[in-house]
């Protein structure tokens, strides 16, 4: 079964195009809008992180934590 475009990936791509999906852009993934490799247990240290952070309203290390992980909006 195919893949579906990640949704970041259409949504910037849409916001580079005055707000319009591109023709290129389908129900397909390409290697452009296919999601980032990323190791689970990163997202989920991070994501931890991000929560703890939020309830106990002190610095658990959330923004180094996101920081590794793949973001393809840091690089445009």
């Amino acid at each position: 079964m195919a893949k579906q475009p990640e949704a970041l990936a259409t949504f910037a791509a849409s916001a580079r195009n005055n707000s319009k999906k591109p023709d290129d852009v389908g129900l397909k993934a390409t290697p452009a809008t296919d999601g980032l490799k990323t190791d689970p247990a990163q997202k989920v240290k991070a994501a931890t992180k991000v929560l703890r952070e939020g309830v106990l309203h002190r610095d658990e290390g959330a923004d180094e934590a996101v920081d590794k992980l793949p973001d393809r909006t840091r690089d445009l």
